[in-house]
């Protein structure tokens, strides 16, 4: 599933080729909400989070998440497609470019500007999101007995974390997936959402997602299971953690989870 710095990244291509610019073509066969008519001018084109916006003159905003199965191609005009016509999910055509989202499972349109973002944590791609109100829906977790890695992909706590940087602050801050949100400090949980936030600024430009400079590939931990932990050299473990079950990297000696005097488990 494409993370925060991949739809910043979609949005900042789109950008330049539609925001300005008249429709010339609009087709959306599986949209739910109002559609935008040609003639209207594309006035904006927003990351937040892991969604989309597509705004119009009219009002409508058009809003995709990519998912597992989604992507999003700018073509100029004559450009043959790289993927089939029957798999475009919204196609947005203006005079030089067309842009197709194909095979994304969300393609939704409203006219209320905060429909189906409005329950978003703050966007980490944001120059300067409001930490304090993203710890403070982690912290909330912590009663329900939310495990970190659960937490983090937790859209409502903070914007555009993925499974990625979900594995990577989590190496980077000594962390064990599977700890408890109330067996973390408070320190040490702003800690993890401060570094989120300077990855995913860090990977906004073009070019390979890297959050560790000096290892072979730019990540520390994801994807490298049973290779040396950057640190200790430890084998890397892949496990399928929380009640997301998604792939979760990290090193069992670094991250090793030890048993506090009350008994729960502390980073």
């Amino acid at each position: 599933m494409p993370e925060g710095d991949t739809i910043w990244r979609v949005a900042a291509r789109l950008r330049p080729a539609l925001v300005g610019r008249e429709v010339r073509r609009f087709e959306a066969p599986r949209l739910v909400g109002p559609r935008p008519r040609t003639g209207e001018v594309v006035q904006a084109v927003d990351a937040v989070g892991k969604h989309l916006l597509v705004r119009f003159s009219s009002g409508v905003v058009v809003r995709t998440h990519l998912r597992m199965t989604g992507s999003w191609h700018l073509y100029r005009d004559g450009e043959p497609w790289r993927r089939a016509a029957h798999l475009a999910r919204l196609v947005v055509g203006v005079d030089g470019w067309t842009a197709v989202c194909f095979s994304a499972p969300v393609v939704r349109s409203s006219v209320d500007a905060a429909d189906g973002v409005a329950h978003l944590g703050p966007d980490l791609t944001s120059p300067e999101p409001d930490l304090d109100v993203a710890v403070d829906r982690l912290g909330r977790l912590a009663e329900a007995g939310t495990c970190i890695a659960d937490a983090l992909l937790d859209q409502r706590v903070a914007a555009g974390i993925g499974n990625v940087y979900k594995s990577e602050v989590l190496w980077a801050l000594r962390v064990h997936p599977r700890t408890p949100v109330a067996a973390i400090d408070p320190a040490t949980r702003r800690g993890l959402l401060e570094r989120a936030h300077a990855l995913l600024r860090a990977n906004l430009g073009p070019g390979r997602r890297v959050t560790a400079p000096t290892v072979p590939g730019g990540l520390a931990v994801y994807g490298r299971s049973g290779r040396g932990c950057p640190r200790c050299g430890t084998p890397i473990v892949r496990s399928v953690v929380g009640v997301t079950a998604r792939s979760t990297y990290h090193c069992p000696r670094c991250q090793e989870p030890t048993s506090a005097t009350d008994g729960t488990l502390r980073a």
